[in-house]
Order: C-alpha cells, then structure tokens, then sequence
C-alpha cells in the first residue's frame, strides 16, 4: 500500500475525523461492549465540540492515512500536559491509532505509527508511551513487535463499563 499518503488533520477536517474517529471505534469495540456504552462514548468522544477543543489544542496533532483520497485510519498524538498520564515533556503519547478493518494486515497501522516516531525525533523525547485495551491482543502484538513493554495499567471507562488498559512504553533515549 505505497499510495498511502499521511497529512495532518486541521479544523476543516472535522467531520471527516468525526467519521473515521466513530467507524474504526465501532469497528473494534462494538461487540465487546453493550451498544448502549458505545453510543454514549461515541456521541460523548466524538461530538463536534469534543473535536475541535482537541484540534485546536497545540499539545495534540491528528494525521489521517489517505489512499486514493480516502481516509482509511488516523493517529492521535499527545504531548506535555494534554497527555492522559505522565504528562512531562520528555515523552509523548500515542493515544490512537486507528484503521478502517478492511485495510487491516495492509501495513496502514505501521506506516501511522512510522509517524509517530517521526514526530518522536523531530521533539526529541525519551520515550513513547500508550494505553491498549487488555482484551486487544492484537494491539499489544503489534507494540510488542515495534518495541514497546508494559510499564503500568490503568481504568478507562466506556459508559458505565470500567476496563483495563495496559500502559507501554518505548525508551527513545538509546
């Protein structure tokens, strides 16, 4: 998949992020929790001013993956204080990577996480940190792969579903 072509999102983006943001999050998650807490988290997490507030933080940046003027998958990168935990300026957070489920095993998810560590060197950082659903194996597979361990866990709540996230961590400063 070469033609992929990964741009940052901007404000004119909104109901694009809205989209993809909504449909990958279904896609993953809807039948491991009840409809109900997805509604909610999807209208709640992806409502307009939820968007923008986060578009227009200069401590977060968005990029889509776009093929053939599609958008297939997005990352979301989180630094200093808008970061969800550990907040410090010597890591950042990737606090999504998504891609549409026809377009996974197509190289979508690395060539986002490519980026990340892009924009990791280009700030210079000690490390790279994230929170993956325990239940998502296939995440934790693909962090695991690229180098990441599992440094901490914590509650993400979805609706009135308290899960597990597992907290990783990549050590950039070698």
């Amino acid at each position: 998949m070469e033609n992929i072509i990964i741009q940052r999102v901007t404000l004119n983006d909104i109901e694009q992020l809205q989209q993809i943001g909504r449909e990958t999050f279904s896609e993953t998650f809807s039948e491991s929790n009840t409809e109900e807490n997805m509604n909610k988290y999807l209208a709640d997490g992806f409502s307009k001013e939820k968007l923008t507030e986060e578009l227009n933080n200069k401590s977060s940046e968005f990029y889509f993956a776009v093929l053939e003027e599609k958008v297939i998958g997005y990352l979301k990168l989180n630094f200093g204080a808008s970061q969800t935990e550990l907040q410090d300026n010597s890591s950042i957070e990737i606090e999504r990577i998504y891609v549409l489920q026809e377009y996974h095993g197509k190289k979508v998810g690395q060539i986002l996480y490519d980026k990340a560590m892009q924009v990791a060197n280009e700030k210079k950082v000690k490390n790279v940190w994230l929170g993956v659903w325990e239940e998502n194996p296939r995440a934790i597979r693909f962090y695991q792969k690229n180098g990441f361990v599992e440094f901490d866990k914590h509650i993400f709540v979805l609706g009135d579903d308290e899960q597990t996230d597992i907290m990783m961590r990549k050590d950039l400063s070698n």
